[in-house]
């Protein structure tokens, strides 16, 4: 909104400047019988009522979306920038009737000092309006002032020919100088016209405002995106809608396309400007290898369970999955084991290459807040003391236990720092051991986890 109120400053702004413009230069037409400085005059005035459509459209577009309009009010600006090259035309037409007549009857005007006074006082402010508008347009991404800011530059070159020809009239006694210059005044505006007609025309049947193949690039810069199949866009430079559609891992779950979607869309916003919205769509890869965990997962999510620890064996009659799953608590066994064969039978037919899938039920227990009990504190310091007894060169640090709720069961969370020269799964194997260490040790802990970090992170 504090875009569109600069925009609408600048709009009046001008607006008061080419009427002011217009009126000296109709008047001066009048008197002197100039028919080049009266067709300035009337395309400055035209210069104004684009500025009060300008406005109009302003107020319009700047509304917020609605049931009507989805993808908000953009287009009236649009539309207003093509209404001001629509009126460049009908300007162009009057003046090519008076520029005719002219020549045809060959009248002379009658010229003063006045009337030079007033085109280069007008000169002046069409060069100011032309960079001020401009300026203006380019900073707040308006496609309406950029029009308008064209239209005016045109006026400045009509002003100059418009002097050249007064100077041939009145030095030179050439009266066909005034009606060739209001034609090459039509010329000048015919091609201001064209220019905004082409702009606005391009947005409104949805002309691309970026290139696809720059789109795709940034999208593949996402690394769990393994291929951009379509990228495209639609709207205004400062107002663009784009659509991507890529290709991901078979078993990425509705939470991992949230987050890709918001990367994806990160990326958009970082290298360009104006980018009004981002819609991402997802599609399986068809890739032949198998993320057997990631699968596990998805199929574990749209069943409202959760997967941990998920392992695949390969034995002599096939692959075999095991895997810990967490079901919602407050039922019985029955409807728990019910829960986890559905869950079985839809990894199967994911993976027709997983022979078995072994599944152990636990109930899915939160972590509370913040447990500050006896009991919490002595696991603790019972944790760390064994921790630092078996692994003594190990960096032990930031160890919480907290309640899972409603159990009567504790979750440890701690860091490890370790070599950084060390190999991933020597860590992990270290983990491993730490967190059976625990869980054999102290049975009140139900749960742990474990974060390994380089010691020069630690340091």
């Amino acid at each position: 909104m504090d875009a569109r109120h600069q925009v609408r400053r600048v709009l009046i702004i001008t607006l008061v400047l080419n009427l002011a413009v217009a009126v000296g230069k109709i008047i001066v037409g009048a008197l002197t019988g100039a028919v080049s400085i009266t067709a300035d005059g009337f395309h400055s005035l035209m210069d104004g009522s684009s500025n009060l459509i300008g406005l109009g459209a302003n107020a319009i577009a700047g509304k917020p979306a609605d049931e009507d309009h989805p993808y908000g009010h953009r287009r009236y600006e649009t539309l207003a920038a093509l209404a001001v090259g629509i009126l460049l035309i009908f300007t162009a037409y009057e003046i090519i009737t008076s520029a005719i007549e002219r020549l045809t009857s060959g009248a002379k005007p009658e010229l003063s000092p006045l009337s030079f006074m007033v085109l280069i006082a007008t000169l002046g402010v069409n060069l100011f309006i032309s960079r001020y508008e401009g300026a203006a347009g380019k900073r707040l991404n308006s496609e309406l002032l950029i029009a308008d800011a064209a239209n005016t530059g045109a006026d400045v070159f009509v002003t100059l020919s418009v002097l050249v020809s007064m100077v041939l009239v009145a030095f030179f006694n050439w009266t066909w100088a005034d009606p060739v210059a209001a034609l090459i005044i039509v010329v000048l505006i015919g091609r201001a016209a064209w220019q905004i007609i082409k702009q606005t025309g391009g947005v409104l049947v949805d002309t691309a405002p970026y290139k696809a193949g720059e789109l795709a690039q940034f999208a593949g810069e996402v690394p769990a995106v393994r291929k951009v199949i379509r990228a495209r866009s639609r709207g205004t430079i400062d107002a663009a809608f784009i659509d991507i559609d890529v290709e991901v891992a078979p078993g990425t779950t509705a939470e991992q396309t949230a987050a890709i979607t918001e990367a994806i869309d990160e990326k958009m916003r970082a290298h360009l400007t104006g980018v009004s919205e981002v819609e991402v769509h997802f599609q399986p890869s068809g890739y032949d290898e198998r993320d057997y965990a990631q699968t596990a997962r998805a199929r574990a999510d749209a069943l409202g369970l959760n997967t941990h620890e998920v392992r695949v064996i390969d034995a002599n009659y096939g692959k075999v999955m095991e895997m810990h799953v967490e079901v919602p608590p407050n039922q019985t066994l029955g409807e728990a084991h019910e829960q986890a064969s559905e869950l079985e039978s839809s990894i199967r037919s994911a993976l027709p290459d997983v022979v078995e899938v072994v599944t152990h039920i636990e109930p899915k227990l939160t972590e509370s807040s913040g447990d500050f009990s006896r009991e919490a504190k002595d696991l603790k310091v019972q944790a760390l003391t064994l921790l630092r007894d078996h692994f003594p060169t190990a960096d032990w640090h930031e160890l919480r236990v907290s309640a899972l709720n409603g159990s009567g069961y504790y979750a440890c969370t701690l860091h490890v720092a370790l070599a950084a020269t060390m190999t991933l799964e020597d860590a992990h194997d270290l983990a491993e051991r730490a967190e059976m260490l625990l869980r054999l040790e102290l049975p009140r802990i139900a749960r742990v986890t474990i974060h390994t970090e380089p010691q020069e992170a630690r340091d």
